[in-house]
């Protein structure tokens, strides 16, 4: 219990001394689809989809205010913003900010839109000091300056926890390996015809070039990578998405200006096939 209050204390304290004066360098963006709009739709009951073309982001509406998963790129902030208006929601009313992974790619937007919304950011505990420093003591990115705004950490969340608001549960799921706090949710949505356990991944790409056994700044990757293949390959749940677009497929399942269609999410056999690319990199990073 006091090393939990302890890590709290110093993801709130680093937030407030590192956000004054210091130096943020995003780095720079080589994907045209991360910048490029998308229209924002329902993806299931109420469940929305409300990224870019490529960095996704999820708005979780419920009658106690709403969720946000991920927030793209600082230059992704414009586009959700946009996008929740679009679908005739505010964003006042979001009142929890959740993240996959605390990179820049998904954090770029956090502090705007936290500052924006008065919002409370609840982050794994393993990713919880990297946000606070806004990358710094990101494993691969860190270093040098901030590669997004350090942003307060109203909560810090473990394994198992639930996140809930409105009637919505949300249950975190410790996926390590990518970032050291990265996490996939579980969570139940409903719409007029049934209700839908819906799996939003953080699929454990990995993207260090050298075998594990040289990744000194990460030296427990290798095992948070095993355990997170085998954890994942455990999951049950009817419709999947994930932290980038091009993971699940989205412009194919729903293209732009497409009708409601949560069935076109249930793809059991493109998650899976997503997993096997990763055991394949990871046994081949093992030797």
């Amino acid at each position: 219990m006091f090393f939990k209050r302890y890590l709290l204390l110093t993801c709130l304290l680093s937030a407030s001394l590192f956000s004054k004066g210091q130096k943020v360098t995003e780095p720079k963006i080589n994907n045209p689809a991360w910048e490029k709009p998308y229209a924002p739709f329902q993806l299931a009951g109420n469940l929305y989809y409300v990224g870019t073309a490529e960095l996704a982001a999820y708005l979780v509406v419920t009658n106690q205010g709403n969720i946000l998963i991920n927030t793209g790129t600082k230059s992704s902030g414009p586009i959700i913003k946009a996008n929740i208006a679009a679908l005739g929601f505010k964003l006042s009313d979001v009142k929890i900010l959740l993240n996959t992974q605390a990179h820049y790619d998904h954090m770029g937007a956090m502090a705007e839109i936290k500052k924006a919304s008065g919002a409370k950011l609840m982050i794994d505990e393993a990713d919880a000091g990297v946000v606070a420093d806004g990358g710094q003591s990101d494993y691969l990115m860190g270093g040098g300056d901030c590669t997004f705004e350090p942003v307060k950490v109203d909560r810090v969340l473990h394994n198992g926890d639930v996140i809930k608001l409105g009637g919505m549960k949300l249950v975190m799921l410790h996926h390590p390996g990518h970032t050291k706090g990265s996490c996939s949710f579980l969570l139940d949505v409903k719409d007029a015809k049934r209700t839908y356990k819906v799996l939003i991944a953080n699929i454990p790409t990995i993207i260090i070039d050298q075998p594990f056994a040289e990744q000194k700044t990460y030296p427990g990757m290798a095992k948070d990578y095993a355990y997170t293949i085998k954890a994942m390959k455990g999951l049950q749940f009817d419709l999947w998405v994930a932290s980038h677009a091009s993971q699940f497929d989205l412009q194919q399942k729903h293209p732009e200006g497409s009708g409601y269609n949560p069935e076109a999410f249930m793809d059991r056999k493109g998650y899976e096939e997503d997993l096997k690319e990763v055991e394949k990199e990871y046994e081949e990073k093992v030797k």
